[in-house]
């Protein structure tokens, strides 16, 4: 199907000789000779040009009004200007609203020619990256923070009121494994920032110098192996969303820097002599209550009011238990696809044990816990075994309860936290012998010492750990 190239020229012989040209080129010509039928076109038709070739002063008006019109709409689609007495004002204005070239007649075929193909690769371009940014909002709409009940349709109730205006900042709190990420995609890509880009950084996972570095960029040469020019993450984001994950965690005369780029909207490169430009959406997450950490003097009170321009608390799953009728089918699914599962059928006895428990790591607990299940199934029956919750085994029944340990693999208890609990049990089960204790864990006395020390476990009475050899 041939692209569409919209003609706009009141002189007669002028436009229906370049709507022949172009129709020989392979265009679909649509030839108008006054802005009026040329806007009905465009607004009441749904005509969607990818060039279009206009004359500048034409008989109802000055086409410069039309293409903001367009502009204004979000139209896309490249236009250039044919005028046989343009003022510099009027080129200077063309360009400022986004005109892909100004040209004044006569003007060479040949050179027209060129310029037509070269504008409508630039409007190819931009069609590309609007079906990817339109894809992407299809991928998180408001209706992804899935539930029915009333804390889940309060949050996509705010969302759909976020989405619909231009904010500088928010904070997202709650729990950890509630949604904040997912939230802030959301905000993004539903939001009138969604063709610009999402720019995410986890402020706990990264060092204060090189969480520096990534923000700000930097100059070749600004310190020890910066080697080339870095543009920072905040100039990566201009246009777009910034989003800080943990903000709690960020270093405090890093706040500082953050909170100078917010009001001036402006960013200096470690190194820099020179300020760049930003304009960027920053939503902060935490599941660190911000405000407390500003009394304690480890958050910065005016970056804190800063980003506060509206504040969004994510419930934790505790209190949408109800949720989990939707939320468990669609992550089941989901693992069926990665997995090449087939997992459909959800026992009375699952959905007892999932609605009982307290989920403390919240929605990502779920997903670990789903994951591990649809791994490990067999058929089509979500196995029970492999919930690993609370009063659960993952042993076979006929081993000795004496011989086994039960913890959640679930992400809801650290490593050091089973650590600590293997020991403590190891001990109490040999009565606090450390030797014994030590031979059942597969170590030496010494080892287990030192770690039962690291970790504070003790025997009941002072001495026990000395006496019990």
């Amino acid at each position: 199907m041939a692209d569409t190239l919209l003609l706009i020229e009141d002189e007669q012989l002028l436009g229906n000789e370049l709507a022949r040209h172009f129709s020989r080129k392979g265009w679909d010509v649509v030839h108008h000779v006054d802005l009026s039928s040329a806007r009905r076109a465009l607004f009441d038709q749904g005509l969607i040009p990818l060039v279009v070739v206009s004359d500048m002063n034409l008989p109802d008006g000055n086409a410069l009004d039309l293409l903001e019109e367009c502009r204004d709409q979000q139209r896309t689609g490249e236009w250039l200007f044919l005028t046989g007495y343009g003022t510099v004002a009027d080129s200077v204005r063309a360009l400022r609203i986004g005109a892909y070239d100004f040209l004044e007649k006569p003007c060479d075929q040949e050179r027209l020619d060129l310029v037509v193909a070269s504008a409508a690769r630039s409007a190819l371009a931009q069609r590309r990256l609007e079906d990817h940014a339109h894809n992407q909002n299809r991928a998180y709409p408001v209706t992804t923070f899935v539930g029915s009940s009333k804390a889940a349709e309060e949050v996509r109730e705010v969302l759909n009121r976020l989405i619909g205006v231009s904010i500088s900042a928010l904070v997202i709190g709650g729990e950890t494994g509630t949604g904040k990420g997912l939230v802030a995609r959301i905000l993004h890509n539903s939001g009138p920032r969604a063709r610009a880009p999402l720019i995410e950084v986890n402020c706990a996972a990264l060092p204060r110098e090189l969480l520096e570095s990534e923000l700000f960029g930097h100059e070749a040469g600004a310190f020890t192996g910066a080697k080339q020019k870095r543009r920072g993450l905040i100039q990566q984001a201009d246009g777009g969303t910034l989003f800080l994950d943990e903000l709690a965690e960020m270093h405090i005369d890093l706040q500082s820097k953050l909170l100078k780029v917010i009001e001036d909207k402006r960013v200096r490169p470690l190194g820099s002599e020179k300020e760049m430009n930003v304009d960027v959406q920053l939503i902060a997450a935490s599941n660190r209550n911000l405000a407390e950490r500003v009394e304690a003097g480890e958050f910065r009170s005016d970056l804190y009011h800063r980003l506060n321009v509206f504040e969004l608390v994510l419930p934790s799953l505790k209190d949408r238990i109800s949720d989990l009728d939707e939320l468990v089918p669609l992550i089941v699914d989901e693992f069926n696809a990665i997995a090449g599962k087939n997992v459909r059928d959800i026992p009375d006895e699952v959905w007892e044990i999932l609605k009982s428990h307290s989920w403390p790591g919240n929605v990502r607990e779920l997903r670990n816990v789903i994951e591990r299940c649809v791994l490990f199934s067999d058929g089509p029956v979500f196995p029970a075994r492999w919930l690993q919750l609370p009063g659960q085994s993952a042993q076979p029944k006929n081993e000795s309860d004496a011989d086994t340990l039960r913890l959640p693999l679930d992400g809801s208890v650290s490593l050091e936290e089973m650590e600590a609990h293997i020991i403590r049990v190891a001990l109490e089960r040999s009565n606090y012998n450390a030797t014994a204790a030590a031979r059942s864990l597969g170590t030496t006395r010494q080892k287990l010492r030192y770690r039962a020390q690291k970790h504070g476990v003790q025997s009941p009475t002072e001495d026990d750990s000395e006496n019990s050899d």
